[in-house]
């Protein structure tokens, strides 16, 4: 197995960049597209918190439990969103994808679909993990559906288990996909590609 390190993931038309100080002004324009921050079951910084998001995962990273990256769209130069390994457990070869948005025009097409292959690819393939794992709120549905429309399993519900941005205290929904399942999952989100025009099945 090779050590998570900051890497650039490029494909597709998509390029996953190390996320970097340098980042906070373009991610910040992101979020500001659909004003992400309003959005009550996920976190997306605000322009004036953005810096301290970028070192918050930073922290994440230097502490040996996160690799984030910022989303840059390579058609237009754009830097569309974030996203993030994170939980990752060294000694069970498991890590998860998260902390993920895009800007509100780039959502419902093909830049999700997109970074998950990138990511899974790489995970899986690349640093050879044996399982990646994917959670979301129990009140983002829209999330759940993307989750389960890449393959993923859903490996069940953690009750009461984090707080949200307003206090409240969420439900996570947790999903899975093993090395073993990744052939076929990889097919899929090909075909799927595919359709969108984005690759040659």
């Amino acid at each position: 197995m090779i050590t998570l390190e900051p890497a650039v993931v490029e494909g597709l038309g998509i390029r996953l960049e190390p996320l970097a100080a340098s980042h906070a002004v373009e991610l910040g324009e992101a979020a500001a597209d659909g004003e992400l921050w309003n959005h009550w079951v996920t976190y997306v910084p605000t322009r004036d918190k953005t810096a301290a998001y970028i070192a918050d995962a930073l922290a994440g990273q230097q502490a040996g439990h996160m690799l984030p990256w910022a989303v840059r769209e390579l058609s237009t130069g754009l830097i569309v969103g974030s996203t993030r390994y994170h939980d990752v457990l060294a000694d069970v070869d498991r890590v998860e994808i998260g902390y993920t948005w895009y800007r509100k025009s780039r959502q419902r097409s093909n830049v999700n679909t997109t970074c998950k292959l990138l990511l899974l690819r790489h995970a899986l393939e690349t640093v050879g993990r044996a399982v990646v794992g994917l959670r979301t709120d129990n009140f983002n549905f829209a999330s759940q559906r993307a989750i389960e429309a890449l393959g993923a399993k859903k490996d069940g519900v953690i009750r009461h288990h984090r707080r949200r941005a307003d206090g409240s205290v969420r439900d996570t929904v947790m999903y899975s996909i093993l090395k073993s399942e990744w052939p076929e999952v990889e097919k899929h989100l090909i075909a799927r590609l595919a359709r969108h025009g984005t690759i040659d099945a």
